[in-house]
Protein backbone atom coordinates (compact mmCIF):
# COMPACT_ATOMS: atom_id res chain seq x y z
CA UNK A 1 0.00 0.00 0.00
CA UNK A 2 1.12 3.74 -0.39
CA UNK A 3 3.20 5.09 2.75
CA UNK A 4 0.37 7.87 3.03
CA UNK A 5 -2.43 9.33 2.22
CA UNK A 6 -0.73 11.84 -0.02
CA UNK A 7 0.73 9.37 -1.79
CA UNK A 8 -1.49 6.97 -3.17
CA UNK A 9 -0.73 4.33 -5.59
CA UNK A 10 -3.13 4.64 -8.48
CA UNK A 11 -3.72 2.80 -11.99
CA UNK A 12 -5.25 4.85 -14.74
CA UNK A 13 -7.07 4.27 -17.46
CA UNK A 14 -7.47 6.24 -20.85
CA UNK A 15 -9.77 5.33 -23.46
CA UNK A 16 -11.28 8.16 -24.95
CA UNK A 17 -10.50 8.49 -28.37
CA UNK A 18 -7.68 6.10 -30.57
CA UNK A 19 -4.75 5.45 -27.60
CA UNK A 20 -5.19 2.76 -24.96
CA UNK A 21 -3.61 4.64 -22.21
CA UNK A 22 -2.47 2.73 -18.66
CA UNK A 23 -0.37 5.00 -16.23
CA UNK A 24 0.50 4.48 -12.80
CA UNK A 25 1.29 7.23 -10.39
CA UNK A 26 2.75 6.96 -6.46
CA UNK A 27 1.42 10.68 -5.42
CA UNK A 28 2.66 12.39 -8.24
CA UNK A 29 5.82 10.48 -9.23
CA UNK A 30 5.06 8.79 -12.44
CA UNK A 31 5.99 4.89 -12.29
CA UNK A 32 4.69 3.56 -15.45
CA UNK A 33 3.18 4.91 -19.17
CA UNK A 34 2.34 2.07 -21.36
CA UNK A 35 0.52 3.27 -24.26
CA UNK A 36 -0.99 0.85 -27.35
CA UNK A 37 -2.06 3.22 -30.25
CA UNK A 38 -4.51 2.49 -32.75
CA UNK A 39 -3.68 5.47 -35.24
CA UNK A 40 -2.32 3.37 -37.99
CA UNK A 41 -5.14 1.50 -38.81
CA UNK A 42 -7.19 4.74 -38.89
CA UNK A 43 -4.46 6.12 -40.90
CA UNK A 44 -6.38 4.78 -44.27
CA UNK A 45 -9.27 6.40 -43.59
CA UNK A 46 -8.09 9.86 -42.60
CA UNK A 47 -9.22 9.93 -39.31
CA UNK A 48 -10.60 8.04 -36.29
CA UNK A 49 -13.15 5.36 -36.47
CA UNK A 50 -14.66 5.02 -33.42
CA UNK A 51 -15.96 1.08 -34.01
CA UNK A 52 -12.31 0.41 -34.88
CA UNK A 53 -11.02 2.20 -31.75
CA UNK A 54 -13.21 0.36 -29.35
CA UNK A 55 -12.09 -2.94 -31.04
CA UNK A 56 -8.53 -2.04 -30.21
CA UNK A 57 -9.58 -0.95 -27.07
CA UNK A 58 -10.79 -4.17 -26.15
CA UNK A 59 -7.60 -6.01 -28.28
CA UNK A 60 -5.40 -3.86 -26.23
CA UNK A 61 -6.51 -3.57 -22.75
CA UNK A 62 -5.20 -6.33 -20.62
CA UNK A 63 -1.95 -6.52 -22.47
CA UNK A 64 -1.23 -3.00 -21.69
CA UNK A 65 -2.06 -3.19 -18.28
CA UNK A 66 -0.05 -5.66 -17.37
CA UNK A 67 2.87 -4.33 -18.94
CA UNK A 68 2.09 -0.62 -16.54
CA UNK A 69 2.03 -2.42 -13.59
CA UNK A 70 5.32 -4.80 -14.56
CA UNK A 71 7.17 -1.13 -15.61
CA UNK A 72 6.05 -0.03 -12.25
CA UNK A 73 7.24 -3.40 -10.73
CA UNK A 74 4.13 -3.51 -8.21
CA UNK A 75 1.27 -5.90 -7.59
CA UNK A 76 -2.48 -4.77 -8.47
CA UNK A 77 -3.05 -5.62 -5.40
CA UNK A 78 -0.84 -2.72 -3.85
CA UNK A 79 -2.86 -0.22 -5.69
CA UNK A 80 -5.02 2.25 -3.46
CA UNK A 81 -7.35 3.00 -6.01
CA UNK A 82 -8.57 3.04 -10.20
CA UNK A 83 -9.21 6.03 -12.10
CA UNK A 84 -10.62 6.02 -15.69
CA UNK A 85 -11.24 8.33 -18.21
CA UNK A 86 -15.72 8.54 -17.83
CA UNK A 87 -15.66 11.78 -20.63
CA UNK A 88 -15.43 13.24 -22.66
CA UNK A 89 -14.89 11.29 -25.93
CA UNK A 90 -16.28 8.80 -27.89
CA UNK A 91 -18.85 6.67 -26.64
CA UNK A 92 -18.04 3.48 -27.31
CA UNK A 93 -14.37 3.96 -26.93
CA UNK A 94 -14.56 5.02 -23.17
CA UNK A 95 -17.18 2.03 -22.61
CA UNK A 96 -14.34 -0.06 -23.08
CA UNK A 97 -12.13 1.71 -20.41
CA UNK A 98 -14.85 2.39 -17.92
CA UNK A 99 -16.04 -1.61 -17.99
CA UNK A 100 -12.14 -2.44 -17.36
CA UNK A 101 -11.70 -0.06 -14.61
CA UNK A 102 -14.76 -1.39 -12.98
CA UNK A 103 -13.70 -5.14 -13.44
CA UNK A 104 -10.35 -4.88 -11.95
CA UNK A 105 -11.64 -2.00 -9.40
CA UNK A 106 -14.24 -5.03 -8.06
CA UNK A 107 -12.27 -7.87 -8.22
CA UNK A 108 -9.65 -6.11 -6.12
CA UNK A 109 -11.50 -4.56 -3.79
CA UNK A 110 -10.46 -0.95 -4.56
CA UNK A 111 -11.94 2.28 -4.92
CA UNK A 112 -12.87 3.44 -8.15
CA UNK A 113 -12.90 7.29 -10.14
CA UNK A 114 -14.37 7.86 -13.10
CA UNK A 115 -12.59 11.35 -14.25
CA UNK A 116 -12.59 13.89 -16.88
CA UNK A 117 -10.24 14.05 -19.98
CA UNK A 118 -10.06 17.49 -19.74
CA UNK A 119 -8.84 18.01 -16.28
CA UNK A 120 -6.90 15.17 -16.59
CA UNK A 121 -4.81 16.75 -19.37
CA UNK A 122 -4.13 19.83 -16.53
CA UNK A 123 -3.25 17.22 -13.90
CA UNK A 124 -0.80 15.33 -15.82
CA UNK A 125 1.57 18.59 -15.81
CA UNK A 126 2.18 17.54 -11.88
CA UNK A 127 3.80 14.90 -13.15
CA UNK A 128 6.69 16.75 -14.29
CA UNK A 129 6.53 20.32 -12.78
CA UNK A 130 5.14 19.41 -9.14
CA UNK A 131 1.95 20.43 -7.69
CA UNK A 132 -0.03 22.99 -9.86
CA UNK A 133 -0.43 26.54 -8.84
CA UNK A 134 -4.19 27.35 -7.88
CA UNK A 135 -5.27 29.10 -9.42
CA UNK A 136 -3.91 28.00 -12.65
CA UNK A 137 -4.76 28.83 -16.41
CA UNK A 138 -4.72 26.13 -18.64
CA UNK A 139 -4.88 26.14 -22.63
CA UNK A 140 -5.87 22.47 -24.04
CA UNK A 141 -5.51 21.74 -27.46
CA UNK A 142 -6.04 18.64 -29.07
CA UNK A 143 -8.06 17.17 -32.11
CA UNK A 144 -11.44 17.42 -30.41
CA UNK A 145 -10.85 20.14 -27.84
CA UNK A 146 -9.54 23.84 -27.91
CA UNK A 147 -10.13 25.43 -24.49
CA UNK A 148 -9.17 27.93 -21.93
CA UNK A 149 -9.84 26.72 -18.74
CA UNK A 150 -9.22 28.20 -14.92
CA UNK A 151 -8.60 25.98 -12.29
CA UNK A 152 -8.65 26.81 -8.01
CA UNK A 153 -8.66 22.92 -7.25
CA UNK A 154 -7.65 20.69 -10.28
CA UNK A 155 -10.48 18.08 -8.09
CA UNK A 156 -13.62 20.27 -8.09
CA UNK A 157 -13.13 23.44 -9.60
CA UNK A 158 -12.46 23.93 -13.12
CA UNK A 159 -14.43 26.79 -14.71
CA UNK A 160 -14.26 27.05 -19.27
CA UNK A 161 -13.16 30.23 -19.92
CA UNK A 162 -13.51 29.93 -24.26
CA UNK A 163 -13.42 27.44 -26.71
CA UNK A 164 -13.44 26.35 -29.88
CA UNK A 165 -16.99 27.24 -31.52
CA UNK A 166 -15.97 25.42 -34.68
CA UNK A 167 -13.26 23.15 -35.00
CA UNK A 168 -10.43 22.28 -32.81
CA UNK A 169 -6.72 23.47 -33.53
CA UNK A 170 -6.09 19.53 -34.04
CA UNK A 171 -8.60 18.99 -36.54
CA UNK A 172 -7.83 21.82 -38.43
CA UNK A 173 -4.51 20.61 -38.87
CA UNK A 174 -5.68 17.13 -39.54
CA UNK A 175 -7.72 18.89 -42.11
CA UNK A 176 -4.97 20.82 -43.64
CA UNK A 177 -3.02 17.86 -43.71
CA UNK A 178 -5.36 16.18 -45.90
CA UNK A 179 -5.71 19.01 -48.43
CA UNK A 180 -1.49 18.94 -48.98
CA UNK A 181 -1.74 14.86 -49.06
CA UNK A 182 0.26 14.36 -46.04
CA UNK A 183 -1.17 11.91 -44.67
CA UNK A 184 -2.93 11.13 -40.98
CA UNK A 185 -2.13 12.68 -38.36
CA UNK A 186 -1.68 16.07 -39.52
CA UNK A 187 -0.03 18.06 -36.62
CA UNK A 188 3.48 16.03 -36.62
CA UNK A 189 3.93 16.28 -40.66
CA UNK A 190 2.82 19.91 -40.30
CA UNK A 191 5.34 20.92 -37.61
CA UNK A 192 8.13 19.27 -39.29
CA UNK A 193 7.90 20.44 -42.35
CA UNK A 194 6.98 24.51 -41.36
CA UNK A 195 10.53 24.57 -40.02
CA UNK A 196 11.79 24.53 -43.15
CA UNK A 197 8.79 27.08 -44.52
CA UNK A 198 8.67 30.83 -44.22
CA UNK A 199 5.30 31.00 -41.78
CA UNK A 200 5.21 34.86 -43.30
CA UNK A 201 5.08 34.03 -46.86
CA UNK A 202 1.06 33.72 -46.86
CA UNK A 203 -1.26 36.54 -44.34
CA UNK A 204 -3.65 33.82 -43.51
CA UNK A 205 -6.89 34.73 -41.21
CA UNK A 206 -6.87 34.67 -37.79
CA UNK A 207 -10.28 33.86 -36.14
CA UNK A 208 -11.78 35.70 -33.42
CA UNK A 209 -9.29 38.28 -32.93
CA UNK A 210 -11.52 41.39 -33.96
CA UNK A 211 -12.00 43.80 -31.26
CA UNK A 212 -15.85 42.68 -30.84
CA UNK A 213 -15.55 39.25 -30.99
CA UNK A 214 -15.72 36.76 -27.90
CA UNK A 215 -11.87 37.59 -25.83
CA UNK A 216 -11.56 33.60 -25.12
CA UNK A 217 -13.22 31.55 -28.10
CA UNK A 218 -11.58 30.30 -30.78
CA UNK A 219 -12.54 29.70 -34.33
CA UNK A 220 -10.32 27.80 -36.65
CA UNK A 221 -13.02 26.73 -39.64
CA UNK A 222 -12.86 29.95 -41.23
CA UNK A 223 -9.01 29.36 -41.67
CA UNK A 224 -9.01 26.09 -43.01
CA UNK A 225 -11.55 26.94 -45.76
CA UNK A 226 -8.64 30.04 -46.35
CA UNK A 227 -6.39 27.71 -46.49
CA UNK A 228 -7.75 25.00 -48.88
CA UNK A 229 -8.99 27.51 -51.25
CA UNK A 230 -5.72 29.24 -51.70
CA UNK A 231 -4.15 25.52 -52.26
CA UNK A 232 -7.01 25.04 -54.42
CA UNK A 233 -6.70 28.10 -56.56
CA UNK A 234 -2.37 27.44 -57.08
CA UNK A 235 -3.32 23.96 -58.38
CA UNK A 236 -6.06 25.39 -60.79
CA UNK A 237 -3.90 27.83 -62.20
CA UNK A 238 -1.07 24.60 -62.63
CA UNK A 239 1.14 25.97 -60.11
CA UNK A 240 3.52 23.81 -57.65
CA UNK A 241 2.00 24.61 -53.96
CA UNK A 242 4.58 25.66 -51.93
CA UNK A 243 4.15 23.01 -49.27
CA UNK A 244 6.28 24.11 -46.76
CA UNK A 245 5.45 27.47 -46.73
CA UNK A 246 1.38 26.49 -46.55
CA UNK A 247 2.57 24.49 -43.50
CA UNK A 248 4.44 27.52 -41.90
CA UNK A 249 1.97 29.76 -42.16
CA UNK A 250 -0.83 28.01 -41.19
CA UNK A 251 0.83 26.88 -38.63
CA UNK A 252 2.00 30.09 -37.26
CA UNK A 253 -1.88 31.49 -37.89
CA UNK A 254 -3.14 28.77 -35.18
CA UNK A 255 -0.48 28.90 -32.79
CA UNK A 256 -0.54 33.25 -33.13
CA UNK A 257 -4.74 33.08 -31.94
CA UNK A 258 -3.73 30.41 -29.44
CA UNK A 259 -1.05 32.05 -27.35
CA UNK A 260 -2.26 35.47 -27.71
CA UNK A 261 -5.97 34.58 -26.59
CA UNK A 262 -4.38 32.65 -23.17
CA UNK A 263 -2.01 35.26 -22.42
CA UNK A 264 -4.76 37.75 -22.46
CA UNK A 265 -7.20 35.55 -20.41
CA UNK A 266 -3.83 35.05 -17.76
CA UNK A 267 -3.92 39.04 -17.35
CA UNK A 268 -7.31 39.76 -17.71
CA UNK A 269 -8.06 36.80 -14.52
CA UNK A 270 -5.02 37.98 -12.84
CA UNK A 271 -3.37 34.81 -13.02
CA UNK A 272 0.55 34.36 -13.26
CA UNK A 273 0.70 31.10 -14.66
CA UNK A 274 -0.45 29.20 -17.56
CA UNK A 275 0.04 25.64 -18.73
CA UNK A 276 -0.70 24.08 -21.87
CA UNK A 277 -1.80 20.60 -22.59
CA UNK A 278 -3.36 18.34 -25.33
CA UNK A 279 -1.89 16.50 -28.56
CA UNK A 280 -1.28 20.01 -30.12
CA UNK A 281 0.79 21.38 -27.08
CA UNK A 282 3.40 18.75 -28.50
CA UNK A 283 3.83 21.55 -31.52
CA UNK A 284 7.36 23.27 -31.71
CA UNK A 285 6.55 26.82 -32.93
CA UNK A 286 3.46 26.52 -29.93
CA UNK A 287 5.71 25.94 -27.39
CA UNK A 288 8.30 28.92 -28.58
CA UNK A 289 5.45 31.70 -28.87
CA UNK A 290 4.08 30.57 -26.09
CA UNK A 291 6.99 30.49 -23.86
CA UNK A 292 7.97 34.24 -25.55
CA UNK A 293 4.69 35.90 -25.12
CA UNK A 294 4.73 34.65 -21.49
CA UNK A 295 8.23 35.56 -20.59
CA UNK A 296 6.88 39.19 -22.27
CA UNK A 297 3.93 39.48 -19.65
CA UNK A 298 6.21 37.66 -16.48
CA UNK A 299 3.18 34.68 -16.80
CA UNK A 300 4.91 31.31 -15.84
CA UNK A 301 4.91 28.52 -18.67
CA UNK A 302 4.17 25.12 -17.39
CA UNK A 303 4.09 22.44 -20.89
CA UNK A 304 4.34 18.93 -19.86
CA UNK A 305 7.01 17.14 -22.04
CA UNK A 306 5.22 15.93 -25.85
CA UNK A 307 4.49 12.15 -24.77
CA UNK A 308 2.34 13.70 -21.73
CA UNK A 309 0.54 16.25 -23.97
CA UNK A 310 -0.94 13.19 -25.98
CA UNK A 311 -3.66 11.21 -24.79
CA UNK A 312 -2.71 8.96 -21.54
CA UNK A 313 -2.81 6.75 -18.84
CA UNK A 314 -0.40 8.79 -16.78
CA UNK A 315 -2.70 11.92 -16.65
CA UNK A 316 -5.59 10.12 -15.95
CA UNK A 317 -3.93 8.63 -13.08
CA UNK A 318 -2.44 11.55 -12.09
CA UNK A 319 -6.29 13.03 -11.39
CA UNK A 320 -7.45 9.86 -9.72
CA UNK A 321 -4.34 10.12 -7.41
CA UNK A 322 -5.82 13.55 -6.37
CA UNK A 323 -8.96 12.63 -5.68
CA UNK A 324 -7.93 10.02 -3.20
CA UNK A 325 -4.98 12.27 -1.65
CA UNK A 326 -7.66 15.01 -1.15
CA UNK A 327 -10.21 12.11 0.13
CA UNK A 328 -12.88 13.24 -2.93
CA UNK A 329 -15.89 10.36 -3.20
CA UNK A 330 -14.94 7.51 -5.31
CA UNK A 331 -17.72 6.74 -8.14
CA UNK A 332 -20.42 3.80 -7.98
CA UNK A 333 -20.91 1.20 -9.54
CA UNK A 334 -23.02 2.31 -11.99
CA UNK A 335 -20.56 4.93 -13.15
CA UNK A 336 -21.21 5.15 -17.06
CA UNK A 337 -19.74 6.88 -19.47
CA UNK A 338 -20.40 10.31 -20.77
CA UNK A 339 -19.36 11.44 -24.13
CA UNK A 340 -19.92 15.08 -22.95
CA UNK A 341 -19.00 14.88 -19.53
CA UNK A 342 -18.51 18.69 -18.98
CA UNK A 343 -14.86 19.95 -17.89
CA UNK A 344 -16.69 21.78 -14.94
CA UNK A 345 -17.05 18.03 -13.51
CA UNK A 346 -13.98 17.18 -12.92
CA UNK A 347 -14.82 13.59 -11.55
CA UNK A 348 -18.36 11.48 -11.47
CA UNK A 349 -18.05 11.51 -7.70
CA UNK A 350 -20.17 8.10 -5.80
CA UNK A 351 -23.30 8.15 -3.37
CA UNK A 352 -22.88 11.84 -1.07
CA UNK A 353 -22.00 9.77 1.65
CA UNK A 354 -18.25 11.79 1.69
CA UNK A 355 -16.73 8.20 1.51
CA UNK A 356 -17.82 6.47 -2.26
CA UNK A 357 -19.60 3.51 -2.49
CA UNK A 358 -16.52 1.72 -4.28
CA UNK A 359 -15.54 1.03 -0.83
CA UNK A 360 -18.16 -0.62 0.52
CA UNK A 361 -17.49 -3.96 -2.18
CA UNK A 362 -14.85 -5.61 -0.72
CA UNK A 363 -16.49 -8.91 0.09
CA UNK A 364 -14.43 -11.72 0.79
CA UNK A 365 -15.70 -13.12 -2.82
CA UNK A 366 -14.17 -10.50 -4.04
CA UNK A 367 -11.09 -11.34 -2.89
CA UNK A 368 -10.73 -14.73 -3.98
CA UNK A 369 -11.88 -13.19 -7.89
CA UNK A 370 -8.33 -11.44 -7.05
CA UNK A 371 -5.69 -14.09 -6.79
CA UNK A 372 -6.24 -14.90 -10.52
CA UNK A 373 -3.00 -14.23 -12.74
CA UNK A 374 -5.12 -11.79 -14.27
CA UNK A 375 -4.48 -9.24 -10.86
CA UNK A 376 -1.42 -10.91 -9.49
Amino acid sequence: MADSRDKPLVLGIETSCDETGVGIVHGTTLLADAVASSVDEHARFGGVVPEVASRAHLEAMVPTIERALGQAGVSARDLDGISVTAGPGLAGALLVGVSAAKAYAYALGKPLYGVNHLASHICVDQLEHGPLPEPTMALLVSGGHSSLLLSSDITSDVRPMGATIDDAAGEAFDKIARVLHLGFPGGPVIDRLAREGDPEAIAFPRGLTGPRDPAYDFSFSGLKTAVARWIEAKRSAGEEVPVRDVAASFQEAVTDVLTRKAVRACKDQGVDHLMIGGGVAANSRLRAMAEERCERAGIRLRVPRPGLCTDNGAMVAALGAEMVARNRSASDWDLSADSSLPVTEPHVPGAADGHGHAHSHSHDHVHEVSKDNLYS
